[in-house]
């Protein structure tokens, strides 16, 4: 069950071909999964049967609203995108496009959240604090992955990654196309520590939320909305920055892509679109199969 829902979150790798990360290889829409009960639970936490048997229970109205509902949105996102190619490019459409998947992703947020709170409730003290440990585990290891890194190290991680996510889709980029990319990268602003911070934040209050006192499910979806609809001033600056940044250095490498490039990207776009109609044809037939 979990294995299809993230064949059928593949659309979102179409979106690291306009937003590269601007801190962590992570853009700011995927740092939000660190705010959540993640859906591969049973990486943090040792299921027993049950309880493994449950989430997949609860995991199927999900997938099957995700088919239903979502699958679409992402195929008519993906026309949109297609289209977009057949013009020049600005900052503002590729920011429009981002912000279509960034509303896709808190909607996939909030559905996913009420299943994951019913798991919750089923889960022993001895689990809950296993979870938790697994997370404080996690933050440790970015921060000493990102805030060990000088000014250079930061610079070079970022062309290195933007690089090859722009090659991964376009392939091999001309020499101007790779200045461009150095220097975009050099005009982003580190968010690591800022966002670290906020992450430990988050934690602490998350293991109060954990101590499950009654109405724990009802303040943990309130504190949830709280982080998706707020940032602190300094990461509002710095994110606005970067995203501007970001959209006008992929308008520039997409406007100056070769008929090749042109080709490779419209492929991988193919691809995507593939898999989306073949998910969501198989949803329609599950559905006619139940119906009958």
């Amino acid at each position: 069950m979990i294995e299809v829902l993230f064949r059928g979150a593949r659309v979102w790798v179409v979106i690291a071909l306009f937003v590269v990360s601007a801190c962590s290889s992570t853009t700011y829409v995927y740092n939000r999964l660190d705010f959540l009960l993640p859906w591969y639970m049973d990486d943090y936490v040792d299921l027993d049967a049950e309880q493994e048997a449950y989430l997949d229970e609860l995991l199927v109205p999900f997938l099957a609203w995700h088919r239903a509902h979502e699958l679409p949105v992402y195929l008519t996102a993906l026309n949109r995108i297609e289209d977009s190619l057949n013009q020049p490019l600005t900052a503002e459409i590729v920011g429009t496009i981002v912000t279509e998947f960034e509303l896709a992703w808190l909607r996939l947020q909030s559905e996913g959240l009420e299943r994951l709170l019913d798991l919750g409730a089923s889960l022993s003290d001895e689990q809950i604090a296993a979870f938790l440990e697994a997370l404080w585990e996690q933050q440790r290891e970015f921060e000493e992955e990102y805030l060990e890194r000088d000014e250079e190290e930061f610079f070079e991680d970022n062309d290195d990654n933007t690089r090859d996510t722009f090659q991964d889709y376009l392939g091999k980029l001309s020499d101007d196309q790779k200045q461009w990319v150095r220097d975009g990268s050099r005009r982003l602003l580190r968010s690591d520590q800022v966002w670290l911070k906020e992450r430990a934040q988050w934690l602490t209050e998350l293991g109060i939320l954990l101590e499950r006192e009654p109405g724990w499910q009802e303040r943990v979806r309130v504190a949830i909305s709280a982080k998706n609809n707020t940032m602190t001033p300094e990461y509002q600056r710095i994110y606005e920055h970067n995203m501007d940044a970001i959209y006008q250095l992929t308008a520039q490498v997409l406007n100056a892509r070769s008929e090749r490039q042109s080709r490779h990207v419209r492929g991988k776009l193919a691809d995507v679109r593939e898999d989306l109609e073949t998910l969501i044809a198989q949803g329609q037939n599950t559905a006619g199969a139940r119906s009958d």
